[in-house]
């Protein structure tokens, strides 16, 4: 098994109305049973004739379509896959909920391996604990795949502050009792439990506001309307490039292609405040273990690929990889850990 990943940990905001899931994982069990053949090696579960995939295969992203992060590096994978599985690889947008509508969809789809889901940590780590009513179990009604990358979190600050170390930051924090505001995009989210994360470590006492949107945040923390955001760096790094604001620290273990000459917080001596979103590959429950080697190692192949590599990191992304039972395991760390995040925060979505 290849090494556990950096600690990451992400988000999850919006309301949610979706119907419950019933006997998934029995259904999708007994479909499994009465499957014959390896899929992978073109029985039933593969279509008529030949091995997988002798058709489309269809990859389920949690998020509307044009542009944003999740979308554009589930574009990035699929391209490549296509390239190596000599079929179409379509991508089939299902946004809504934070994500939960699409995971929902995956859930229930049929495990022949034409249905793939591309989710992360906020709907599969930290829906769980948000959500009241959660309609599947990420654990127990998905086959891991692998782990495709991670994108971390940076920590900004408004320009004009006197500070530009992640200790000048701590000082200042000290110093000034809920003088900061940080913002980010909703009780819950990514740039929520970052903060959260920091003030469990340090005890800082800071103000979380919440807004609708990333770009809201930054317009006012560009105007000093709040004074920091634990942003994804997909999100902020144009404006640090640019200093329209002061980064402090990535929040991850090693640095950013998007911000090479920023440090970590494990280079400057937090390394228990990683945090990001990472990414992961799932098929439903009773998926055949052919389909799911398969498809990892088609994954793994691209994830090693220099080019592809290079197109990920240029989005904002480590990748990652390994094995099945890596991505089991580090979900099952990373739904512990969110759950406690969520708890400190009393963020809730009903």
């Amino acid at each position: 098994m290849t090494p556990t990943p950096r600690r990451t940990l992400l988000s999850a905001a919006a309301g949610f109305a979706v119907s419950g899931l019933a006997a998934l994982g029995l259904a999708d069990a007994a479909r499994a049973q009465t499957a014959g053949p390896s899929a992978a090696e073109g029985g039933p579960g593969g279509g008529p004739s030949g091995p997988w995939p002798n058709r489309p295969v269809r990859v389920i992203v949690p998020a509307p379509g044009g542009g944003g992060t999740a979308d554009t590096l589930a574009r990035v994978f699929a391209q490549e896959m296509e390239k190596r599985v000599g079929q179409r690889v379509l991508i089939d947008n299902r946004g809504g909920a934070n994500g939960n509508i699409g995971a929902l969809a995956g859930a229930r789809s049929t495990p022949d391996g034409y249905t793939i889901l591309w989710s992360w940590a906020g709907t599969l780590a930290t829906g769980p604990a948000l959500y009241k009513d959660l309609p599947f179990d990420p654990e127990r009604d998905f086959e891991p795949v692998v782990l495709i990358g991670n994108v971390p979190n940076v920590l900004v600050v408004n320009k004009d502050l006197p500070i530009h170390s992640l200790r000048e930051f701590g000082d200042y924090a000290r110093a000034h009792p809920n003088a900061i505001n940080f913002g980010s995009t909703g009780n819950g989210s990514s740039m929520h439990l970052a903060g959260e994360l920091y003030k469990s470590l340090t005890g800082a006492q800071m103000v979380h506001v919440p807004y609708a949107a990333p770009a809201a945040g930054v317009t006012d923390l560009l105007a000093g309307r709040i004074q920091a955001m634990f942003n994804l760096i997909t999100g902020v790094a144009p404006q640090a490039r640019a200093g329209a604001v002061t980064p402090i620290a990535v929040l991850d273990d090693r640095r950013s292609p998007q911000l090479p000459d920023v440090p970590t917080t494990a280079e400057l001596g937090m390394p228990g405040l990683v945090f990001g979103t990472w990414f992961g590959l799932f098929l439903p429950k009773g998926s055949d273990p052919a389909l799911v080697a398969r498809i990892n190692a088609v994954a793994n192949e691209i994830l090693s690929d220099p080019a592809a590599r290079a197109r990920f990191e240029e989005q904002g992304m480590t990748p990652l990889g390994g094995d099945p039972a890596r991505l089991a395991s580090f979900l099952h760390e990373e739904i512990g850990r969110h759950a406690a995040l969520v708890r400190q925060s009393g963020a809730r979505n009903e």
